[in-house]
């Protein structure tokens, strides 16, 4: 017996069956599921009568509904948070399909193209609107920083992070000031911050510039404001989050997605990418694949859609997420294994840079 997440109703094996074979029939062809077809396609011998009480016990439960009276039903996204978590039987891929997979993700010459190209993989092989967030690193920590003096009173902030990265900055002081000073900021500076993550380096300076502003003499309250500048640069280039998108004309081929309003709005998020990322974000730490069904996204633009993620990452350390974007009635028991796969299959290419 399986409980549903609307309640304290069960329900029986028998209906859990005939909830299977429904959203199985729905997936395939985009049609609303009648009462004939099903005791048809059950293989059970029960009069139609009965059949269409087992119907109207899941509709009851929220787990189908009927556009019409008259008309079939079809899957609502309960049905299929059930269907996904306690039905659905997963397709083992062949050996040759992963075998193609992987062809596609060998020898790329660097991770922006690798994950690029896993966005058009995962698009290609589902039909669907593949996905891939840009790794995500550890923060940086602060090296070192220098000052030097250009033309016309300005003065070049370069930082120096632990990754190694360097970040540039062309800041105007009020007034002059000579190598000499600018070499005592950068090094009270240095003696202050080597080592700190940049986060915590730009909290410190915003908060010594609030409090002791007045103390400071003016080198040094100079200093710090070059120095808030150039962090803020490398805080904002280290944080931005994106994504690579492939394959969002797949979705025309879905009845359900096809009106001119509807893929506006998907295409709007596409373009946008903000409340993707999020969820993205959402499923970072989650232990393999990660399922949404519609209004389960909490995103009005993603509602009839579902997005199917899984990690990838280096050395056992998940630093991103991939997936696909589809309709709800997507074909989980293929896609769920294909988007697993090339996480795997990712991280192993990336492993090998």
């Amino acid at each position: 017996m399986t409980s549903t997440a609307g309640g304290d109703n069960q329900v029986s094996e028998r209906a859990q069956h005939f909830l299977k074979v429904l959203i199985e029939r729905y997936i395939k062809d985009g049609q609303p599921v009648g009462s004939r077809t099903l005791s048809k396609e059950t293989g059970l011998e029960l009069s139609p009568a009965t059949v269409r009480n087992v119907m109207a016990d899941l509709e009851e439960m929220g787990l189908v509904s009927s556009l019409h009276v008259s008309s079939g039903r079809v899957p609502t996204d309960l049905g299929y948070r059930l269907f996904i978590d306690s039905l659905l039987t997963v397709k083992r891929l062949a050996a040759q399909e992963v075998d193609a997979m992987r062809r596609q993700l060998n020898d790329l010459s660097d991770a922006s193209t690798l994950i690029e190209s896993a966005s058009q993989l995962l698009s290609g092989v589902t039909h669907l609107a593949g996905v891939v967030m840009m790794p995500r690193h550890e923060p940086s920590a602060f090296r070192r920083i220098e000052f030097l003096s250009l033309s016309g009173n300005r003065v070049l902030a370069i930082l120096v992070t632990s990754d190694g990265e360097v970040h540039n900055r062309i800041v105007n002081p009020d007034r002059g000031y000579s190598p000499a000073e600018l070499e005592q900021a950068a090094n009270c500076l240095n003696n202050m911050f080597t080592g700190q993550d940049l986060h915590a380096v730009r909290r410190r300076l915003v908060a010594d510039m609030k409090a002791t502003r007045e103390h400071m003499d003016r080198v040094t309250r100079q200093a710090v404001e070059m120095a808030q500048r150039v962090v803020e640069a490398a805080e904002t280039a280290e944080g931005t989050d994106d994504c690579f998108i492939a394959g969002q004309t797949n979705l025309m081929e879905f009845n359900e997605l096809a009106s001119v309003e509807r893929l506006k709005q998907l295409f709007d998020a596409f373009t946008e990418k903000s409340q993707i990322l999020h969820l993205l974000d959402r499923c970072i730490a989650a232990e393999g694949v990660r399922i949404f069904v519609g209004e389960e996204s909490g995103y009005r633009l993603l509602d009839n859609c579902s997005l199917v993620t899984a990690p990838y990452g280096i050395d056992d350390q998940v630093i991103g997420v991939l997936g696909v974007i589809g309709p709800t009635r997507m074909n989980y028991p293929r896609v769920i294994p294909l988007v697993d796969m090339t996480a795997r299959l990712l991280t192993a290419a990336l492993k090998q840079q």
